[in-house]
């Protein structure tokens, strides 16, 4: 059964969210991060995904506070992400509590490094986050989305794959913020290439339905934003999985 994992990005405090990854787009919502984080729990959700996009941009973490009072607060498996990248970077976020770091721009930047943390923390606790603009080139985005790589999704993949990579985060970019519906093919062709992989969906969930196309398709789990964010996907929607997780 397929996990639901929400995301709460971060950016001076607040919890904000593009449209394609595009910062003069960003929306702010009136919600408190942690208090947030205590709604999810309470609905029954178990893992968070939490962006510091505040780290991304300077290319280092700058929430960690948020992730310590997340962790310190609620029992919320959380998988941290934004900026990390230094081996400091990956090791303060499990002390201030994350349970997973996805890692995604030196994962191409610095390929041996990010081999070397699957190795010294293990293949459970870190994930590659392999994100494209454009799903038909595949070409890789990182720096927040905002620079294009000349490796392929695969490729990219691959490398990792053979170094024992466990979980891949995937966005469709084009598709992120925008309520369209994730790229059902995209997943499936994913899934097909690497299907000893566990593969999270992110980006265009517009509602359940969605998400149990993603479910019948066998991804292990999908990140939703946006559709909670703007009132379309609402958490008791999510009861089913939920029950059928824990049953």
């Amino acid at each position: 059964m397929i996990q639901v994992i929400p995301s709460i990005a971060i950016r001076k405090g607040k919890v904000v969210k593009m449209r394609k990854g595009d910062p003069a787009s960003e929306k702010a919502y009136d919600e408190n991060p942690l208090d947030l984080a205590k709604r999810f729990q309470d609905s029954g959700i178990e893992k968070l995904h939490l962006v510091d996009l505040d780290g991304a941009e300077k290319g280092s973490p700058k929430n960690y506070h948020v992730l310590e009072a997340m962790c310190a607060y609620t029992d919320l498996k959380i998988d941290f992400t934004g900026g990390v990248s230094t081996d400091g970077d990956v090791g303060k976020a499990f002390e201030f509590g994350a349970a997973q770091v996805t890692v995604a721009s030196i994962a191409v930047t610095n390929p041996p490094l990010f081999t070397s943390w699957l190795v010294s923390f293990g293949r459970e606790k870190i994930t590659l986050g392999a994100d494209v603009t454009d799903i038909k080139s595949k070409q890789i985005a990182f720096r927040g989305w905002l620079k294009k790589s000349e490796i392929t999704l695969y490729d990219h993949i691959q490398q990792f794959y053979e170094d024992g990579l466990k979980y891949v985060k995937s966005t469709d970019v084009s598709r992120d913020g925008v309520l369209e519906g994730p790229a059902f093919d995209y997943y499936e062709e994913i899934i097909s290439k690497f299907p000893d992989l566990q593969i999270l969906a992110s980006g265009g969930v517009r509602g359940i339905d969605d998400i149990k196309r993603l479910n019948d398709l066998g991804l292990y789990a999908v990140i939703f934003g946006k559709a909670f964010y703007e009132g379309v996907l609402k958490l008791k929607d999510l009861e089913h999985f939920m029950v059928s997780k824990e049953s």
